[in-house]
């Protein structure tokens, strides 16, 4: 396995523990003070750190980025074929948030002719599934329709599934093919598949 995983199990196995460290916590007017014990804010596999960061991460989506209009939760998979050109090549998962995120954009302003907005999208990349096994894709909360630059949103239907899993397809086989992950033939081949193992919804 990685180094990292080590390390980050390592730091879970010290995570609130005293001995392993701590801060003293004083109050300045009553002169009351506590011992802090340091956490590992591992993500994703320390439950209490995970559940800490994204609470904070919520917090700071809701007050400082997100505009007050509707959002909605889109996913994007890959299939089995794919995911350990990612695995051993961590740089394409960017890539892969960039083709999420081209997709939901091309996809909204194709109904509406104003070039200059765009949705609103906030991208995670998530790298394993349900089972704890490797599974690259992307949770995307986007925004329902358009913001011009002034800051006026535009709502708008959401785009039919399919379509926005046939873009993606597209999208991340060309940026494979561009990486020199794939050839032309693989990724012509991968397009005639008739269950093709992507996934928007």
């Amino acid at each position: 396995w990685r180094a990292e995983v080590e390390c980050t199990l390592l730091a879970f196995l010290d995570c609130g523990l005293p001995e392993r460290g701590f801060a003293r916590i004083r109050c300045p007017s009553c002169r009351h003070e506590f011992l802090l014990a340091f956490s590992c804010k591992a993500r994703g596999y320390c439950m209490s750190c995970h559940a800490k960061r994204a609470a904070l991460w919520a917090e700071h989506l809701a007050e400082r980025v997100l505009l007050p209009v509707p959002h909605e939760q889109w996913v994007f998979t890959l299939p089995k074929r794919l995911r350990l050109f990612f695995l051993y090549d961590r740089t394409l998962l960017g890539d892969l948030a960039r083709c999420a995120w081209g997709t939901v954009r091309d996809l909204y302003r194709a109904a509406r002719p104003d070039r200059t907005a765009v949705p609103g999208l906030v991208a995670s990349v998530q790298t394993y599934g349900d089972l704890a096994n490797w599974q690259p894709h992307i949770h995307a909360l986007v925004s329902s329709g358009l913001i011009d630059p002034d800051g006026e949103f535009t709502p708008l239907d959401r785009p039919p599934a399919g379509v926005a899993e046939e873009l993606f397809r597209r999208r991340v086989l060309k940026m494979l093919v561009l990486r020199g992950k794939l050839d032309e033939d693989s990724a012509a081949g991968l397009l005639g598949w008739q269950h093709s193992g992507f996934s928007v919804h």
